[in-house]
């Protein structure tokens, strides 16, 4: 046990006669979970780091300047409003002990009745230290404003340096990872190259800018249907982008991207999109991990070898027939997770038998740029305008709250009308005295 972690429990929880659920991680798992569980017959406290709620789909927008951070995000503590059964508490979780059926905090000890883990996943560098500390990478909210924040600098920088020569490498951006993410992150990078800067730094050629897409892999968007995978890539190709498939980054120096049997690339700014973890829980034992670091859970999303532990989403791997190895780690299966617990946790109360997960697939879709995404659904397959339009309908109805969906809504209507997006904006972060930060930096995540 970690001395440094609270022994006290934390204050002002109130006591209830009902049984308490803690829910760790307010994802699109966590916070399902605890929305269908208000107004229940249980005491549901939500534990998450922030105190809102990000819609990761759309961070490369915050990233590339097309939506501000307030857009995707939002007030968990205005979502349980009117729900007093629903109590939220800003804090990291540091240890389970489930002997005592009690978690450990920064803020102090919980006990609880029932747990569900819903940390979902972090960025997984492969074991790669230089690549970890000198890439960039996109799961949160902070994440995407220092690459926002990053790239506007650059060239900031760029146009007072004389040299064309030494300008590239500030210039040039490396994606790596060829998933949604990343492709999707390629392409609004290369909209922002073609028609928004050479309007904001005339004195720079934007022809000296490379965006380059790298995937180990032998295409692009893993999972979707052939044709929209070949799509994708034609329409990244038409933007500019430099795709390099079978394309394996050894290393990065902060300058220099080492790349296996190919020249090397120089670049400041390495965007690291190549894959996921999951996050790490202290106090679970071997024998219930998997060999990637997934939690392994029966048909019921609960943690083998246990009665009151359960996990969701990103974090737990569940098998089943069709997913002889797991789930895919994306938002609909959390959801989906979350919404069969919260049946079984209501169906407990009054006697009934608990019904098993069964994933239903409704689909995959990605944006490249304006006009321009591939849509796969179970019954049809289409590409072009109509799937940019369809993406743009199923992210924006996705949204919480109608102020934000409105905010989006406006943006991008301006945004396709203009495609001059406003919010470039080098706001940099100011230096916080070492006796201030414990409440104005983030935490320590999750992991170790």
């Amino acid at each position: 046990m970690d001395t440094g972690i609270p022994q006290n429990p934390i204050p002002n929880i109130p006591h209830s006669n009902y049984q308490r659920v803690v829910i760790v991680g307010a994802g699109f798992a966590g916070l399902k979970l605890a929305q269908k569980l208000s107004r229940s017959t249980y005491q549901v406290v939500l534990l998450d780091k922030n105190n809102y709620h990000m819609f990761q789909p759309l961070l490369y927008q915050v990233a590339t300047a097309a939506l501000p951070p307030d857009a995707v995000s939002f007030p968990l503590r205005r979502i349980f409003h009117k729900t007093p059964n629903v109590i939220f508490r800003m804090a990291v979780v540091k240890e389970i002990n489930k002997q005592e059926r009690k978690i450990f905090t920064n803020l102090g000890t919980m006990e609880y009745d029932i747990l569900v883990l819903s940390l979902g996943a972090t960025t997984n560098y492969f074991d790669n230290k230089n690549i970890q500390k000198f890439s960039a990478p996109m799961k949160s909210t902070s994440e995407a404003l220092y690459i926002r924040n990053k790239i506007i600098s650059n060239y900031e920088r760029a146009i007072n340096i004389a040299e064309e020569n030494d300008r590239k490498p500030i210039m040039n951006v490396v994606i790596v990872g060829g998933g949604a993410t990343g492709v999707e992150l390629a392409g609004s990078i290369a909209e922002l190259r073609n028609k928004v800067l050479p309007k904001d730094y005339p004195q720079l050629s934007f022809k000296n800018m490379r965006v380059i897409l790298i995937e180990a892999g032998n295409s692009l968007l893993n999972g979707l249907s052939e044709k929209s995978r070949a799509k994708a890539l034609e329409y990244l190709q038409g933007l500019g982008v430099e795709v390099m498939l079978n394309t394996l980054v050894e290393d990065y120096d902060g300058i220099m991207v080492k790349l296996k049997d190919k020249a090397p690339i120089q670049t400041l700014t390495l965007l690291w999109a190549a894959g996921v973890k999951a996050n790490h829980m202290k106090g679970l034992s071997s024998e219930q991990l998997a060999s990637n670091g997934r939690i392994l859970v029966d048909d019921y999303n609960r943690l083998l070898g246990e009665e009151a532990i359960f996990a969701l989403g990103d974090q737990c791997l569940l098998k089943e027939p069709k997913y002889p190895n797991g789930h895919p780690q994306v938002a609909q299966v959390a959801i989906q997770q979350a919404a069969n617990l919260a049946k079984n946790l209501k169906r407990e109360v009054k006697g009934k038998e608990w019904a098993p997960f069964r994933y239903k697939d409704l689909g995959s879709m990605a944006t490249v740029g304006k006009n321009m995404a591939v849509v796969d659904l179970p019954f049809i397959s289409f590409r072009g305008f109509f799937a940019w339009f369809v993406w743009l309908f199923v992210h924006l109805m996705a949204i919480l709250g109608v102020r934000n969906k409105l905010e989006i809504l406006i943006t991008w209507a301006w945004k396709y009308l203009s495609f001059d997006p406003s919010l470039r904006l080098l706001i940099r972060p100011r230096y916080v005295k070492a006796f201030k930060r414990k409440w104005m930096i983030e935490e320590k995540d999750y992991e170790d």
